[in-house]
């Protein structure tokens, strides 16, 4: 008869099993894995309290992973009594220092699986403004999405093309509050002012699956105003209604026929009602003041680009003088300020101290704008972003930050607000968040001609260079436009293409001979040889020195500016290209950081994937 059991001297899975658990390798390790889990925790606590070097931690886990094995080892030789007494051994129950360790053990497991799976303190707080813009802004191909095209004037009276242009904006701003309902920003349904396109042609180039048209006929005293819901798809009328109304307030019909329009629409396109907050609110200023203030917020929101910058602000300031009381002018007001060095040439060609005087001045009185409106009106979302950009200006970024997400919070689906914030989000370094903000502005104004500029700048930046040409290409040549092609060509190593693209800026964008040398320089890429021993001041196209082997030369304009108490919008995220890996590393753009209030930021919410902190008080840059 042939014996089941095993020859002596021969071992089975089941004895070496057995023979682990008697010599108490499962305990040494469990107990190891916890305390050396502990250990690491508290090193941890204590580089941070002392601000010891990172080697330390990364030394101390090491060790402690080298020491795991070691230990299994010492505790298998340490025990060390005949292997006979398995049997004994496997028969025995657990204790209660096993169920001890087997406990402390589940608990070291979960909570370093959460530490893996749950985002960093700091990120998720960063990230909380773009999701919230995100969640508020749907996609323009899916869902329900509403464009409100300019409502005709039929008065028959030029100088009342204020009404209907105020009754589009004000029933634009009451759909905005519809949960669920995207609604196309309104300086891309302007564009179609107008225009007797089709409307499913209207429908595909806004994005919109739904357009509200319109017609405004004034008499007097009276007012009819007709709105209709077409489907874009295929121009089928969805609702019709016109209203009657005598003509005591200019908005407080505005306001009564948004609402009324607002609660209608919720039967054809199934949505929830909307918030019955007033719309239109402090609206007590006379129609041609309302008229200079809806011409005013067209310049600033770019849909008259070439009007020059002061103009804003010289419509707006006899309205906040006649009616301080009225909110959105203040508001306005203050973003025209906040902006107006952009347009300033003084910024591009005057002196440090003409600058400085320049910029402090623009500083002070957006600021005190905003901060009017606010009082005035504190869920003005404009007031906030106006604030918001006078801060980034002023290199205050961590307050930036916050009056930024106040602006989010009270209106979501703002694209000027959307825009701003990502070139924010830019200059930071946090490159991948950029790009996605300023797509969500892009789909909410698809026609303003700076927001497709600026969103194939951060697909540049985030390495999609082909992207970012299809889209600059066939924009008109201004002086931006050529600059910006001519990093991107560069960038790749297209020197000469990079050359050509600045040749192309139209005649007075940039001084001639920093155009000139620019464009020598880039055609005699990359040999460091081209700089020559007294390189001249390049003003904005200073950065093609990063190209020539002379990556210091690069920061002389934004430097310059900074030193004048101007922080660019996006004057720090050029520099967080990979092509500019060589100008990150300098001395120069460490002290550059440090006056820009950037490494203040990472301090405080985090540090972009291209520099890191390095003890208590440095940081480097790759």
């Amino acid at each position: 008869m042939i014996s089941s059991e095993p020859p002596a001297g021969v071992w089975g899975m089941a004895d070496f099993f057995a023979e682990l658990k008697r010599r108490h390798i499962y305990r040494v390790g469990a107990a190891y894995v916890v305390v050396a889990w502990a250990l690491t925790q508290g090193v941890a606590v204590l580089a941070q309290v002392f601000s010891l070097p990172s080697w330390i931690a990364q030394t101390a886990i090491v060790l402690l992973a080298l020491g795991f094995p070691l230990a299994l080892i010492a505790a298998w030789m340490i025990e060390s009594k005949p292997h006979q007494a398995v049997a004994s051994a496997v028969a025995s129950k657990p204790t209660a220092v096993d169920w001890t360790l087997i406990g402390a053990l589940a608990v070291v497991l979960l909570f370093m699986g959460y530490q893996q799976l749950a985002p960093s303190p700091d990120m998720t707080a960063l990230q909380g403004d773009v999701n919230a813009a995100r969640s508020a802004s749907l996609d323009p191909r899916a869902g329900v999405s509403l464009a409100v095209l300019p409502f005709a004037n039929l008065s028959g009276d030029t100088s009342q093309e204020f009404f209907s242009d105020g009754m589009t904006e004000e029933i634009t701003s009451a759909l905005v509050k519809v949960p669920s309902l995207r609604v196309v920003a309104r300086t891309s349904a302007f564009g179609f002012k107008g225009q007797n396109k089709d409307v499913r042609e209207m429908g595909r180039a806004l994005g919109a699956t739904h357009l509200i048209e319109g017609s405004v006929r004034k008499d007097g005293n009276e007012v009819r105003i007709t709105a209709q819901l077409i489907k874009a798809d295929d121009g089928t009328h969805l609702w019709t209604e016109s209203y009657n109304r005598e003509l005591r307030s200019v908005f407080a019909v505005q306001e009564e026929i948004a609402q009324a329009i607002t609660r209608a629409l919720g039967v054809p396109l199934g949505l929830q009602q909307s918030t019955t907050a007033t719309v239109a609110a402090s609206r007590a200023i006379d129609p041609e003041s309302y008229q200079d203030y809806l011409r005013a917020r067209a310049i600033v929101r770019g849909r008259n680009a070439n009007a020059p910058g002061s103009t804003a602000t010289r419509l707006l300031e006899p309205i906040v003088a006649q009616y301080p009381d009225y909110a959105p002018a203040w508001g306005l007001l203050a973003l025209a300020h906040a902006l107006a060095p952009n347009r300033n040439p003084v910024v591009d060609t005057g002196s440090k101290d003409e600058v400085r005087r320049v910029v402090d001045e623009s500083i002070s009185r957006a600021e005190s704008a905003a901060r009017r409106a606010i009082a005035l009106d504190p869920n003005l979302a404009e007031a906030y972003l106006a604030l918001a950009r006078t801060q980034v200006t002023a290199g205050k970024r961590l307050l930036a930050q916050d009056s930024f997400a106040k602006a989010l919070a009270l209106d979501p689906s703002n694209s000027d607000a959307l825009s701003i914030y990502a070139n924010h989000l830019a200059s930071v370094g946090l490159l991948g968040q950029a790009l996605v903000v300023k797509q969500q502005a892009l789909a909410l104004d698809p026609f303003v001609p700076v927001y497709n500029r600026n969103v194939a700048v951060m697909l540049w930046l985030n390495g999609q260079s082909e992207a970012a040409l299809a889209i600059l290409k066939p924009i008109a040549k201004d002086a931006d436009n050529s600059r910006r092609l001519a990093l991107i060509y560069a960038s790749a190593g297209r020197y000469s293409e990079a050359a050509d693209a600045l040749r192309a800026a139209p005649p007075g964008s940039y001084p001639q001979p920093a155009l000139e040398e620019a464009a020598r320089l880039l055609r005699a890429a990359p040999s460091p040889a081209a700089v020559p021993n007294d390189p001249k001041d390049l003003r904005e196209l200073d950065l093609v020195y990063a190209y020539v082997g002379a990556p210091e030369r690069a920061l002389d304009f934004e430097e310059r500016n900074v030193d004048a108490g101007r922080v660019s919008a996006l004057g720090s995220a050029d520099f967080f290209h990979p092509s500019f890996a060589q100008v990150r590393k300098s001395p120069r753009f460490k002290a550059y950081l440090m006056k820009t209030g950037l490494v203040e930021y990472w301090r405080a919410k985090g540090w972009p994937d291209q520099c890191r902190p390095v003890g208590a008080d440095d940081f480097a840059c790759s």
